[in-house]
């Protein structure tokens, strides 16, 4: 695929993504993304097929990226499971603690616990990244660097649900840590760090042997 053709596909998902974080899928529709993209409706139906099509494309985007990325990092041998964690401590921060539409258009489509062929689809993409998480607990117990006890859905669910917590409610969230977690600056200079670090010495304490 030529780059105007990647641009013009990239352009399409971007405002995809920010027109379902505002009207939910049930809500936007092609037609009113492909006007707010310049494009016209069989353009966008070649690219994508329908509107489902568009809705799993933006995830696979966003989630394969990220996925590749844990993948390569489970996947080196030349560093211990705890150095594993800490990286993906350290991408989780980065990458993961934003509040963007997607975070914001993730958050509202899994609320919606609704059982059908796109929520499955999205949980399916989403196990993926977990199961990697997983495979780097597993390997610090059987290295002996991990305590056998440890509850691996539970460091999984602190992972994320801490994350959710904070972004999904933003006026409790903001009041509990004295800043305004919606501000990007502050976002950047005073979330990201403070999460990072606690994770770090949370999982620290809990995960490694003494």
């Amino acid at each position: 695929m030529d780059k105007d053709k990647i641009d013009k596909k990239d352009h399409i998902l971007d405002v995809a993504e920010r027109v379902f974080s505002e009207k939910g899928f049930d809500g936007a529709s092609t037609r009113l993304i492909s006007g707010e993209a310049g494009v016209n409706m069989a353009m966008l139906n070649y690219y994508f097929g329908s509107k489902e099509g568009l809705f799993l494309a933006i995830f696979q985007r966003k989630i394969s990226s990220f996925q590749n990325i844990l993948q390569n990092l489970g996947n080196d041998e030349t560093i211990s499971a705890w150095e594993k964690m800490e990286k993906y401590i350290e991408i989780y921060g980065e990458k993961i603690v934003n509040n963007n539409c997607f975070q914001r258009l993730l958050y509202q489509e899994m609320g919606m616990n609704r059982s059908n062929d796109l929520s499955d689809k999205l949980r399916d993409m989403l196990l993926k990244n977990v199961t990697e998480l997983d495979k780097i607990l597993n390997e610090g117990i059987v290295r002996g660097e991990f305590k056998k006890d440890i509850d691996i859905p539970m460091v999984i669910a602190t992972l994320y649900g801490t994350k959710n917590y904070i972004l999904n409610t933003p006026l409790i969230a903001s009041a509990l840590l004295r800043y305004d977690i919606q501000d990007e600056k502050m976002i950047e200079a005073k979330l990201k760090p403070q999460i990072k670090s606690f994770m770090n010495n949370l999982m620290k304490a809990y995960l490694l042997n003494n």
